[in-house]
């Protein structure tokens, strides 16, 4: 199951508490104090990660809580720190606080890890409170407690290249035939109900990772049918291909499905309607799809590349035009 947004909580662990303690052996009878330190709570850390793509894992497990500090013991003896608790999420995961709303962190890099909250510091044993006056100080620190916060986990996939374009517009049937995934394809709107990545081959060794959204319909950016829900898959990419279906039964004529997506991208996101922007006609299989092609150029004033993934037609050059534009535009996305 996909999930893209979970509301979490975590608690960090609490510091162990410090020993009261004094030295007693056979060759000492009133020793001084030797009351060790607690161990300090154990950290909860974010790592992003490439193993998963959703967030489904942590759904269903109520509290995150990390271990807490062991108890300081006699003989100056610290208690044993906790081990910190590691979550694993998805690459592209945005933090933010649950009341708020603000960013707190983005983990738009794998393997880098983040502390989401601190574990409370061990309280101190009585020995740190012997003095020249106060020789059998029978008092100790208290272990701190940890952060305890409430998040809300939203994630953003990364990828080189994101589709836009209405329901039925060929996307799903580009991104299977340019890579290796396999979304559902079929002869009706709708068929893509939640994001898909694939990573498809450029020339000799380069790949380039490509993102397919649920198709937009007029009014989504106001929650019409599957709504602006899905569109953040799209901020982090550097390049959108917009896909228009120009073929013999499209669900709208060519122009107004261009306007259509073109509205309802400027109404979710200025910047993400001025992305750079790759116009290209799908199901361009006859002398008819040619002519509804080179229509859509002329009426909308954009290059058109007309496509066609059942014969292959035009996808190679499709493929060296992403590519050569990737190679222009900056590496990373800061969304």
């Amino acid at each position: 199951m996909f999930v893209d947004e979970l509301e979490i909580h975590v608690r960090a662990g609490k510091g162990g508490n410090g020993c009261v303690s004094f030295l007693r052996d056979a060759k000492t009878l009133r020793g001084g104090p030797n009351g060790g330190d607690g161990g300090d709570g154990g950290d909860v850390i974010l790592v992003a990660t490439t193993h998963c793509n959703t967030l489904f894992h942590l759904t269903g497990r109520g509290t995150f809580g990390a271990d807490n500090g062991g108890q300081g013991l006699p003989q100056n003896c610290g208690g044993k720190d906790a081990e910190d608790l590691v979550i694993e999420v998805p690459v592209g995961t945005v933090v933010m606080d649950a009341e708020r709303g603000n960013v707190l962190h983005d983990l738009d890099q794998p393997d880098k890890p983040w502390v989401l909250a601190r574990g409370g510091y061990g309280g101190r044993g009585n020995t740190h409170f012997a003095t020249a006056t106060h020789r059998a100080p029978r008092e100790a620190e208290l272990g701190k407690p940890g952060e305890d916060r409430r998040v809300l986990l939203s994630l953003k996939l990364i990828a080189d290249v994101g589709f836009v374009g209405l329901p039925n517009a060929g996307k799903s049937t580009l991104l299977a035939t340019l890579t290796r995934a396999r979304p559902k394809i079929a002869g009706y709107p709708f068929t893509t109900l939640e994001p898909m990545l694939g990573i498809a081959q450029g020339p000799g060794d380069g790949t380039f990772v490509l993102a397919d959204i649920p198709g937009l319909i007029e009014g989504a950016s106001a929650g019409k049918g599957l709504g602006d829900r899905f569109l953040k898959h799209i901020e982090r990419t550097r390049l959108l291909l917009h896909l228009v279906d120009c073929g013999e039964l499209p669900m709208q004529p060519p122009l107004d499905a261009w306007r259509v997506v073109r509205q309802e991208l400027e109404q979710h996101s200025t910047e993400l309607a001025e992305r750079p922007t790759l116009l290209v006609a799908t199901k361009v299989e006859d002398d008819a799809g040619r002519r509804r092609a080179q229509e859509l150029a002329t009426t909308s004033g954009q290059p058109v590349m007309p496509i066609s993934s059942a014969t292959g037609a035009g996808l190679r050059e499709l493929v060296m035009a992403v590519w050569t534009m990737l190679s222009q535009l900056p590496r990373h996305r800061v969304d």
